[in-house]
């Protein structure tokens, strides 16, 4: 990826952010599951974000949406901590 030039004709240097586990989502290598549509998900927790069906997210936020087609709490939508219901 490359990023736009400056005003200067430089490029300004590329930041890479590193995935931050959250206190609130379960340790990497474990894999939440849940039931939706009729159909049984399941989305591995990573060091460097989620996995599911082998593309990896950097929240589970976007991994909710790219489930649901449409933008939902990924800790609602997973029902972690018990919180969440049906979307």
């Amino acid at each position: 990826m490359e990023a736009a030039p400056s005003v200067g004709g430089e490029a300004p240097p590329l930041r890479v952010l590193e995935f931050q586990a959250d206190d609130c989502l379960p340790p990497p290598g474990t894999v939440i599951t849940r039931r939706y549509k009729g159909e049984v998900l399941q989305v591995w927790v990573r060091s460097d974000g989620f996995e599911y069906e082998e593309k990896v997210y950097g929240s589970f936020s976007v991994v909710a949406k790219a489930l649901t087609g449409q933008h939902c709490n990924g800790f609602h939508f997973s029902r972690i901590g018990g919180h969440g219901g049906d979307v």
